[in-house]
């Protein structure tokens, strides 16, 4: 994996769109405190992009035990990229407009999925120079399939909470308040994994939403096993700048919400 298998520059989406080269867009709006982005979307979007839903469709919520935003079936992603319009070998450029969040956990879900060509807009919506559309986009149904089902045995790799205790290098990529355990604002109990660091994902980005440069990330980041967050969202932003870098970490989907939701964990601060 290289930085342009990863990212995609606006100047090169705007080529391609305006060359008339088959891609699929989805907007991928998706912030902690407004997790439903379809008002945004509707307001303004890049033509011919779709909405998706982190909370619905990125997520299963009927599994239980596996914290804020257990992850999808492959079945369940497949059956949703469909009503995307998503197409077998057709390219898929996934955006946000905060902090690459939505965007970061849509390129993991899809590549952990099968899917092998999605790519993160870089510096998401703010970067975009183009023209924007508004309302709805109802695309002619796709055809993708997906090659895996388990999401937490797919195509990325994947640590459960004893694999995330023993590993030797894990980061957190949450907010150093939350990870110090000054402040919880989601999760019952505050402080985080005994043994992590705290990288936070907007540590990795530049002022105006771009990921950092090449090899100015993997100098902030380091070597490492695996990433968490608070539910495996923001985490995602650390493991697209790490598969920027050429490096292929593992995500602990349950993340804080799972490990803190078991008693018998424990606890660090500070």
């Amino acid at each position: 994996m290289s930085r342009e298998d990863i990212l995609i520059t606006p100047t090169e989406l705007s080529r391609r769109l305006g060359a008339g080269e088959p891609l699929t867009i989805l907007d991928v709006r998706w912030q902690l405190a407004e997790p439903d982005g379809r008002a945004a979307y509707e307001r303004g979007h890049l033509p011919g992009a779709v909405y998706v839903s982190v909370e619905d469709e990125l997520s299963d919520h009927g599994v239980s035990g596996r914290g804020r935003h257990p992850l999808p079936s492959g079945r369940s992603v497949e059956a949703a990229a469909r009503r995307w319009g998503v197409r077998n070998g057709v390219p898929v450029v996934v955006y946000d407009d905060w902090n690459r969040a939505g965007s970061a956990r849509a390129w993991w879900v899809l590549t952990a999925a099968g899917l092998s060509e999605v790519r993160i807009l870089d510096g998401g919506l703010g970067a975009w120079a183009g023209p924007l559309e508004t309302g709805t986009v109802a695309p002619e149904p796709g055809d993708v399939t997906v090659a895996h089902d388990d999401l937490y045995a797919g195509a990325r790799p994947t640590l459960t909470a004893e694999e995330a205790a023993a590993a030797d290098i894990l980061l957190d990529a949450r907010a150093p308040e939350r990870f110090r355990g000054d402040v919880e604002p989601v999760d019952p109990v505050a402080g985080h994994i005994p043994g992590a660091r705290n990288v936070p994902s907007t540590g990795l980005l530049a002022d105006d939403g771009r990921f950092l440069p090449a090899g100015a990330l993997i100098d902030r980041i380091g070597d490492v096993d695996g990433v968490y967050c608070g539910s495996g969202v923001t985490a995602s932003v650390v493991l697209a700048a790490l598969a920027a870098e050429g490096v292929d970490a593992a995500l602990y989907p349950g993340s804080w919400s799972e490990w803190c939701s078991d008693p018998t964990h424990p606890v660090a601060k500070s």
